[in-house]
């Protein structure tokens, strides 16, 4: 009983230190070669099976302690999941060191192209075996990915129970797999993947390893699932605030649209003039603006320098009815219906948002408005106005009151002194020249009227000054020479209109001394304004020294009077002369000689000869002018 005691107190000793299950096994071999007796024998050998019961029941409880510490590992893993590849790793790893495989490894389904491909390999050491691809139902992962069934084989290469392929076999026999264990990754009955565990050398599965991999797989697919909320939810928030940024652009869009709206609406509702707009646009894009009228010429412009109109760019706007990229600039054509009436040129902005685009159309739209405005406020203006200076110049003995009347309610008083201007441009249409003139006449409070081919006008200012002014910058807005004849100033309708006569007569003689574009009144003619002055009797002058000559031409037909221009214009030359006048030399000196008879010796002397071509550029001024008009 002594050896029985002792043996039961080692058996304890070493299931205390929990010695291996030989070193337990050993016990009773011991005690049966040491001579124990039967009884002895018996009870120890008993107690030795007990003991190696317990020792399996503790390391199979052991065993599961590690496994559930590992399932709770993968469980903590997937609470904080951030990196779906780490968690799977994470999990492969797991696998292998619980099975205590030679390699562990995942793959995943490709619905698209129908296999499953490797995701996660831990323990691999073949390159082709890391890239392998499955179709379904071929070999043990397709199986498994077909059948939604673990598969377990302790040989796979001789196992007949698979669709053996020489692209997979190959890889197995490279990675040297013999033994391999595949549970599916399961999603709401739906399989994503396998997880596998394998060994290098013949091995059977036991139904713990089996439910352990499919713990494992269980995990690895919540990871996936995670992971799949996670990153759908990252997109949708990315999604979410994008649209946020979205919204927020667009508002602050419609802000500046609303803005710029009002501000545009404002200036129309005010009438204010183009170059406020100019202004207005300008400081809109922090840039320079440009408006021209349908002619090219400038209308206004700010924050630029001078720019000329593109008319390609103004053709391509007008045709797509859109602001067009010209070079670094934008150019909109401001047009009324089918009808052009300018640009704008937006400087300073080579790049312009959507919005930008169409507020800048907007600004086009408004330019519209403002010169249809003022064009209409022009045509009103002008058809009242004329017929006020029609009415004042031909016929003020009607009613002089009335006259003045009318006058003080365009803001133009005709008791205070006023000069006349008559403008003149060949070429220009009367219409045209009547509406320059009008604004004109309205900035410098005046009024102005068409009266036959030429231009009336009535400012407030020194007559010689305002017609050179007016001359200069009518010919540069119309590109064509304007002539203004000036005279006054005068005061009542009266005198108004005896001024005019003057001022008529005036323009005339700019005109005959070739000095069309000009402006003056006759002060400023010098010696011709002497002679056609309100006292002067130019017709008088004309008959006392042309006068035989121009009854000879009257009475005859004849053309003596244009020889003696000719004669004149080339410097008294016989040659020069019948060139001029493309006659021969011969009846050139006949006709002189008929003029000495007429004007009588002498009429080639210096001072004769300078007031016959005196006669001659007054005949000119005069000549078709009715006489009560000088």
């Amino acid at each position: 009983m002594d050896q029985a005691a002792a043996a039961l107190r080692r058996l304890l000793t070493l299931l205390a230190d929990n010695a291996p299950s030989e070193q337990v096994a050993q016990v009773a071999v011991t005690a049966r070669t040491s001579g124990a007796s039967e009884a002895d024998l018996e009870e120890i050998e008993r107690a030795s099976e007990l003991a190696l019961r317990v020792h399996r029941k503790v390391a199979e409880h052991e065993r599961r302690q590690t496994e559930l510490a590992a399932l709770f590992d993968s469980a903590s893993d997937l609470a904080g999941v951030r990196d779906l590849n780490a968690v799977l790793r994470s999990i492969v790893h797991r696998a292998r060191m619980l099975l205590a495989a030679d390699i562990a490894y995942l793959s995943l389904n490709d619905e698209i192209r129908e296999e499953t491909y490797m995701r996660v390999t831990d323990g691999s050491i073949s390159a082709q075996f890391q890239q392998v691809r499955l179709g379904m139902g071929e070999g043990l992962g397709g199986l498994v990915a077909q059948t939604a069934r673990p598969y377990a084989t302790a040989d796979y290469a001789a196992d007949s129970r698979f669709a053996h392929t020489t692209p997979i076999d190959a890889a197995v026999d490279e990675e040297g797999l013999v033994a391999i264990l595949g549970v599916p990754l399961s999603l709401n009955d739906e399989v994503i993947g396998v997880l596998f565990a394998a060994f290098r050398t013949a091995h059977d599965f036991s139904r713990d390893e089996v439910a352990l991999l499919a713990s494992l797989a269980d995990h690895a697919a919540i990871a996936i699932d995670t992971a799949r909320l996670i990153e759908e939810t990252r997109k949708a928030v990315d999604e979410l605030n994008e649209a946020n940024e979205t919204i927020r652009k667009h508002n602050e869009a419609m802000q500046h649209s609303e803005h710029a709206h009002d501000r545009l609406t404002d200036l129309v509702l005010r009438e204010e003039d183009i170059s406020e707009v100019a202004a207005a646009v300008a400081t809109m894009f922090a840039g320079g603006l440009a408006i021209h009228d349908a002619d090219g010429n400038e209308l206004a412009r700010v924050g630029t320098s001078p720019l000329p109109q593109p008319h390609e760019a103004v053709a391509a706007s007008r045709k797509a009815g859109r602001a067009v990229a010209h070079e670094t600039n934008w150019v909109y054509a401001v047009l009324a219906g089918p009808e052009l009436l300018g640009s704008l040129v937006l400087t300073g902005c080579p790049a312009l948002s959507d919005v930008d685009r169409r507020v800048f159309e907007r600004a086009g739209v408004v330019t519209a408005l403002l010169l249809l405005l003022q064009r209409s406020t022009a045509e009103a203006e002008n058809k009242v106005g004329g017929e006020l200076v029609a009415d004042l110049l031909t016929a003020p003995q009607r009613d002089p009151a009335g006259l003045v009347a009318r006058a003080r309610r365009l803001g133009v008083e005709l008791t205070s002194p006023h000069s006349v201007l008559v403008a003149h441009a060949e070429g220009v249409p009367r219409e045209r020249l009547a509406t320059a003139v009008a604004w004109s006449a309205r900035a410098a409070g005046g009024v102005a009227g068409a009266l036959e081919d030429q231009v009336a006008l009535l400012p407030n200012t020194e007559p010689g000054k305002a017609a050179k002014s007016f001359a200069h910058g009518l010919t540069d807005s119309l590109g064509a020479r304007v002539t203004v004849g000036a005279a006054g100033p005068a005061s009542g309708p009266q005198a108004l209109a005896q001024t005019y006569t003057e001022a008529r007569r005036c323009m005339r003689a700019l005109l005959a001394l070739g000095r069309d574009g000009d402006g003056a009144a006759m002060g400023d003619l010098g010696f011709i304004g002497m002679v056609l002055g309100e006292r002067a009797d130019a017709r008088g002058y004309v008959r006392s020294v042309l006068g035989p000559v121009l009854d000879y031409d009257a009475l005859r037909g004849t053309e003596l009077i244009e020889t003696l221009e000719a004669y004149f214009a080339s410097h008294m030359n016989l040659n020069r002369t019948k060139e001029l006048l493309q006659i021969h030399v011969n009846t050139v000196s006949q006709r002189l000689e008929r003029i000495g008879t007429l004007l009588g010796d002498g009429w080639q002397a210096p001072d004769i000869s300078l007031e016959i071509q005196l006669a001659l550029r007054l005949n000119k001024i005069i000549d078709d002018a009715p006489a009560d008009r000088g």
